[in-house]
Order: C-alpha cells, then structure tokens, then sequence
C-alpha cells in the first residue's frame, strides 16, 4: 500500500458556536480516488478548503508531503481579476507545466480562451476552473460540485479525463453516477466525525444505512436500560444508602449520555401541495418548430404527454432544452405547428438560476413571499419556522438575506417555494444542483408519489433513471440541427434505444475515434458465444446472488454482531455491499443481452 502524501487528524472546527467539524480524519495516497460524502452543511466543502488551506482548522494536525501539488475546484470559481479565460487557466500552472495543455483543455470544454469572464455563464465558468485545475496535473486534485452546469457530454468527457489522470482525487459531488463511475473509497462525513468504506460509492449506501440501523439499537438499549433504571429509583427495595447513591449516579450519567449523544441534524420533509386534478390530457404538440437567426432549435417535433407521466429532458447546453420546455408549456409560441394544452392546468416551477429569490430577501420573506408568519402547504398552515424545519434550516436562520445562504441552502428555499404552490404540474429545470444524496432521495420519493404531471430538464443521469417515464432528446448527440426524438424509459433506456451506431456517434464527437469503431459496432448481426453463454449462466448467477445476499442481511439482522465479533460484521457487510454491485451488473448484462437477441430474432 502507497504510503500517504496527505494526512488530516483530529482536525476541529467550530462556526458561531456550532461545532462544524469534531476530531474529523482523512488520508490520500497516490492514486487514490476518494469521494467525500454527506449532507448539505456537513462541512465537506469546509474540510476541503481546509485541506486547499483556505480555512484554519481550531485545532488538529494537517501532513502534506513536501513537494506534492494540491489543487482546489471550488464550487463558485473566481474570474475576477483576469483580462481573458486563457489567462486566468494559464494562471494556475507552475513552472515546469505544459503551457500548451491550457489551451487543449479550454478547446475540449468547448471554450476559446478569449471569452471575457465577466460575461461568462454558470456552465462556461466551471469550464474554465475545471481547466485551470487539471492543466497542471496536480498530486492531488479536490473537486467539489464539478459536475453542476455541466452538461451531459461535458460531465462524460470529464469523467474520461480524470481516469486518464494519475492525480489523486477527492470528490463531493451530488452525482451519484459520476461518483459510482470514479470512486474506489467513500469519506462519510456526519456529526462533525469521518467514517471511511475501503470501496467506491455504489457501496455506500447500503454500509451507511447498516451502520445507522446499528446506532439506532444501541440507542434503544440505552433507552431500555435508562427504563430499568428509573423503575428501580422509584419501586426498588432500600439498601444500603452507598450503593443507592452510586446507582443513582449511574442513572444520572446514563441520561447524560443520553443527552450529550450527538443525533442527525434532521430529516428534510418533502410535501407537495396538490391542486386539483388537471385533464387527462396535459400537452399535445404537433410539427412544432421554432428558430433563431435561421438556425434550427426545434423542428417538426410532436409529442403527446398525459396526466401522470415524468417527461425528462436532455441535452448538451445550447441545443434547446429550455426552449423545448417552454414550447411545451406555452410560454413560448412556436413558429409553426401546433400546442394544445390541457384543462384545469396549474403549474409550479423551479428555476435552475435561483433568479427569482432576490437577493436582499430574508429566508422567511422568500418562503411566505412576505405576507405574515404562515405557509400553506399541502392543505396546512405551517408557521414559517416550522417549514423551515422540513428543509433542515434552524430557527435562528429566519431573519438570514437569500445572498448570504449557501448553494445548496438556495437550493433548498427554491424547492420549497416550488412545492408550497398548488399544482398539478410540476417544471423542474436542473432541480439536483446542489441538493444533498439525502434530499434527492425524498425529492425522487416525492415525485413518484406526486399525482400530477412532471417535465424536467437535467443532466443527472441516476436521478433520470430513478424518475422519468420518457426521456426527450436531440436525434443528434451534439444537439445540431432541431431533430428531437422521444424514448420511453429513463436515461439509460434512451442510450440502449439510440443503439450503438448513436453510442459510437456520441463517442466518436467526443474522443475522436476511429471510423472503424462505428463500423464493426453496427454491423453486428448475431450474438457472440459469450454473449450466448452469459444468457445461459447469467439467470442462476442472479438467484444465487440473491440467496447470498438473503443470507448476508440475515446475518446483519443480528443487532449483537458487532460487539460480539467486529470483524465477522465487517466483512459480512463488505460482502454484502459488493454482493448487491454484482447482482445489479448481472440483472443489467442480462436485460442488455436479452433485449438484443430479440432485436435480432425480430428483424
């Protein structure tokens, strides 16, 4: 094993009075794809600054080995200060660096280097970060959020860059495909304490949720014993007063315990207020088209969405998505064609810029839209602190001005206000930028249970699988010339369904491949022998799968496991993390290779 050339113990860190961060760990090695974890305000970013040394920690001890590099992609990069992108990104390299590779990175995030970074959108200024971080393939590179105003190309090329890179990575990120596809080890940051899984993100949700499960028992048992004892102090028979003094101390120190146990911060509760039912129609459209300056944005596209369905929208920046989007809902009139749009529509909306919170608007003004102390949502009347609450705010954030929140808390208010309108359609443009795992999990909950109808744009392609029934997306990968076809299923359904020839168009846009590629892909008329052999094994192999992890969860049902025998319960969950990754392969490998046998037979 490398030996480590970043090494953060016991580091502590207090805000306003709060601690942040208690006694938090980390280690990098060479190599090392670390992704950091946890929830809005956990202090991830902080501890990543920490590490860049932007932020002091209060106390503990900070190891980076001398001559190694450090990089930092902050999630709201600074430009200011720079005549031109080109230079802001050849400011990041030191001497010895390629000062050609500035240039490369700039062309591949589609960028010229003469833009003004004054006038640069939230996509074109993480481009330019992320440009000014890798250029120098730094030791060790820290990327927070480096996905968000991504789009899908630029968020898969990225992906391809950094396995190239012999930079160790550490990644906060809300994008759990991205992180699946990157990480080897995850860094749970919770209560201010570090806990660390030895395996990449696609594990740990599993882990963390046997890990609570595990705390939950323990504090039922101490919740039992405090019963026990407090029956005693009350029915128990008098001994001698020694003894009785010492157990009540016992109970005293039991309570405290139980006082001074550090709890999760909350849990957002996500409620949405319904209107009444629209139509069963909601949006038809027909040949629509629309144009700008004779360029093509949409083009005889036609669509048919009814109540109920969750229509997604991709797409790379630039190629027409919210255009689409506001065609669909009849913000915006097409140049030709048709739309027609369904009774009783009441539609909420949730914008991707954050514009519509003013910036000099406290957090409760922005929630009630100034009018009183109250919210109306899902058919009650909440106080303002209470909703607040919901979205894991404290009380004493009520007066706090919308420009002093955090991306992610901004985030948060906007969802908020979204789902505090009655609705029965819901518009969600980029709605993942900046929530935590936990949120996304309640919102994707939400929006399975919402009884209306759903269209949103993103470039989350996790979230998509989770949510969506359809997916629209332009005929060409790099969004040209107005074609826009419609999928059924979510993201990855569409990328089966675009068949390989779109796979290696795709693919050949990005990396420049071979025409050969593209040839030998579409070509294929037959199944392999493999292929006809994984079709064969791949059933017994899933029901075995599913045995052993029956097995496993059996095995971890036992809440005394761990102390009676730590590694047994660690290696029992280890096996169970991997043994889910290898089922959920399996059951794809199959559902890919059987779609494709019927493709042929079919044709």
């Amino acid at each position: 094993m490398a030996p480590p050339i970043l090494i953060l113990r016991d580091i502590d860190l207090t805000f306003g009075g709060t601690p942040l961060l208690q006694g938090a760990e980390m280690s990098v090695s060479q190599g090392d794809r670390l992704c950091l974890v946890g929830r809005n305000g956990s202090g991830k970013s902080t501890l990543m600054k920490i590490v860049a040394g932007q932020i002091e920690a209060d106390s503990g001890e900070i190891f980076i080995q001398p001559g190694v590099t450090v990089r930092y992609l902050p999630q709201e990069p600074d430009l200011s200060g720079f005549t031109d992108v080109l230079s802001y990104v050849e400011a990041g390299l030191a001497p010895g660096d390629d000062p050609y590779r500035a240039n490369y990175l700039l062309q591949q995030l589609g960028l010229r280097g003469d833009e003004d970074p004054g006038h640069l959108s939230g996509g074109e200024s993480r481009r330019a970060a992320l440009a000014r971080v890798l250029a120098p393939e730094p030791d060790i590179l820290l990327l927070d959020e480096p996905t968000n105003h991504l789009d899908l190309p630029a968020i898969e090329w990225l992906e391809g860059e950094l396995k190239g890179l012999r930079s160790a990575l550490v990644m906060v990120s809300h994008d759990r495909r991205f992180l699946s596809n990157l990480s080897r080890a995850t860094l749970w940051l919770s209560q201010g304490e570090t806990r660390l899984l030895n395996r990449g993100f696609a594990a740990f949700e599993a882990w963390r949720d046997e890990i609570l499960q595990l705390e939950e028992d323990e504090q039922h048992k101490l919740d039992r014993k405090i019963v026990r004892e407090e029956h005693w102090l009350t029915y128990g028979v008098t001994a001698r007063r020694k003894r009785n003094q010492r157990r009540l101390a016992d109970l005293h120190g039991l309570r405290q315990q139980r006082r001074e146990r550090v709890r999760p911060t909350g849990n957002v509760k996500l409620e949405v207020t319904e209107s009444g039912l629209s139509g069963k129609l909601v949006v038809e459209a027909k040949d629509i088209s629309k144009a700008y300056d004779g360029t093509a944005i949409v083009a005889d596209f036609s669509t048919r969405i009814q109540r109920g369905d969750r229509v997604g929208i991709v797409g790379p920046n630039g190629a027409g998505k919210t255009t689409l989007l506001n065609m669909l809902t009849g913000v915006l009139a097409p140049d030709d064609g048709v739309i027609r749009l369904g009774a009783n529509l009441a539609v909420a909306s949730l914008d991707q810029r954050r514009e519509s919170l003013e910036p000099n608007t406290t957090l409760s003004e922005a929630l009630t839209g100034g009018s009183g102390d109250r919210v109306s949502v899902a058919g009650q009347n909440k106080h303002v602190i209470s909703y607040m609450k919901d979205f894991l705010f404290q009380p004493e954030q009520i007066g706090t001005v919308v420009s002093a929140l955090s991306g992610g808390e901004r985030g948060r208010v906007m969802l908020a206000r979204a789902l505090a309108r009655p609705s029965n359609l819901l518009l969600l443009d980029e709605p993942t930028n900046d929530l935590d795992l936990e949120t996304l999990d309640l919102l994707q909950e939400m929006l399975a249970d919402y009884p209306g109808t759903v269209v949103l744009v993103s470039h989350d392609r996790d979230f998509l699988d989770r949510v969506v029934t359809s997916v629209i997306a332009p005929e060409s990968p790099n969004g040209g010339g107005g074609r826009w076809l419609e999928y059924a299923g979510g993201y990855s359904d569409m990328v089966y369904q675009r068949g390989p020839a779109q796979a290696v168009e795709a693919s050949a846009a990005r990396n420049k491949q071979k025409p050969a590629a593209r040839s030998k892909a579409s070509t294929a008329s037959k199944l392999s022998f493999k292929d006809k052999h994984a079709l064969e094994t791949l059933p017994g192999e899933i029901e075995d799968l599913g045995t052993e992890i029956s097995a496993l969860e059996n095995t971890l049902a036992d809440p005394n496991l761990f102390g009676r025998d730590p590694n047994a319960f660690n290696g029992a969950s280890a096996r169970h993390g991997s043994a889910i990754e290898e089922l959920a392969k399996a059951e794809e490998d199959w559902l890919v290779l059987e779609m494709r046998r019927e493709e042929l037979e079919a044709g």
